[in-house]
């Protein structure tokens, strides 16, 4: 297991390069040109200044997250061909630096969805958290308050040009099915395959967050049965899965261990972090500490010390404590207590097997 930490870049983050060089066990940046709008080809130049920015404290750059897709490409719009070219080039400008992960979604219009960005916890700290009966009708008013509340920061997903542009979007997608959405994403993927088996790149997908249709839009990636017809659909060694313990976990009836056990040598990215359930179906953010969620840490990370894991880890989505201001979910503190927790649970289940 290699693990990494997600970086929004030097004008888009609060947290620096220095500051998590001191957190133990970091090997990588979780990167990304987060000022290319979706369907731009991201060219050396770019890609370059990050390099030499990570090479400073000796990160590697092995995991994109995200190369954003499309809106063409997901509705099969007339364009979708050439938008797939542009991003073939981008794997391709990608390949020198040492990229061997790509992350992405499909999901149609929104990226992850919450509700509130910053919702007191109880102990003085506040996470994000989804609360079901605002996901009804009002679209551009739950865009309006992300878009107010996420600290000046650009939140992947909720571009300020894209959500300008809501009404247009909802209209494109609004004869898209489930089904339609299931045939665009294999017509991407079937594209890029042959690209990625050139370049020894992995197209891993997340799931959808929340796991359900919102909005009445289609979400694919939400259950063990979709992740089964996800790979077997395009079954290819670079089709692969960004395992989100916390996307999938939002519904208590996923048991994300098992999946991850049924599909480890398929999942190239796992994104830990722990859900909160309750019993009218909000959840919260919490810390990693099993204890304190619903997801089952401690399950997923032994299922994936059993499976042999070999790929990127990070911490996924933190509190804000101890009065941090930074990007909605992705402060220091509590994703680097999260790694030193991960971290400690990977080194006990070392030490068990070896004396086993």
């Amino acid at each position: 297991m290699k693990m990494t930490f997600r970086w929004y870049g030097e004008s888009n983050d609060s947290v620096t390069l220095d500051q998590i060089k001191q957190i133990p066990g970091v090997e990588g940046i979780v990167w990304a040109l987060h000022n290319k709008l979706p369907g731009e080809v991201w060219h050396t130049k770019e890609i370059a200044e990050v390099k030499a920015q990570l090479d400073k404290y000796g990160f590697n750059m092995d995991v994109v997250e995200s190369v954003n897709v499309h809106d063409d490409i997901k509705t099969g719009a007339k364009d979708r061909d050439m938008y797939i070219e542009n991003y073939k080039q981008t794997l391709r400008n990608l390949k020198p630096f040492g990229v061997k992960v790509v992350c992405y979604n499909f999901m149609p219009v929104f990226d992850w969805t919450r509700t509130d960005l910053f919702h007191p916890v109880g102990d003085g700290s506040t996470a994000l958290y989804y609360e079901k009966d605002k996901i009804i009708d009002d679209p551009e008013k739950m865009a309006d308050y992300i878009l107010k509340e996420c600290k000046g920061y650009t939140m992947p997903g909720w571009e300020p040009e894209r959500m300008a542009k809501l009404k247009e979007l909802f209209a494109v997608y609004s004869g898209v099915t489930k089904e339609m959405l299931w045939d665009n994403l294999r017509y991407f993927l079937e594209a890029l395959m042959p690209v990625c088996n050139e370049l020894d790149i992995k197209m891993a997908i997340h799931p959808d967050d929340p796991p359900w249709d919102i909005f009445g839009l289609p979400r694919l990636i939400v259950d063990e049965e979709s992740v089964e017809r996800f790979l077997k659909m395009v079954d290819d060694p670079y089709n692969c899965l960004t395992l989100c313990s916390g996307s999938l976990g939002a519904n208590p009836d996923n048991n994300v261990a098992d999946i991850i056990r049924k599909h480890c040598d398929r999942i190239a990215f796992a994104h830990v972090r722990n859900v909160k359930h309750f019993e009218n179906g909000d959840f919260s953010e919490a810390s990693h500490r099993d204890c304190d969620g619903d997801t089952g840490i401690l399950d997923i990370m032994k299922a994936y010390h059993d499976c042999g894991f070999d790929g990127y880890m990070r911490p996924d989505h933190g509190r804000h404590i101890w009065g941090e201001k930074c990007r909605p979910g992705y402060g220091l503190y509590d994703r680097a207590l999260g790694i030193m927790y991960l971290l400690g649970c990977w080194d006990m289940l070392d030490k068990l097997s070896a004396e086993a």
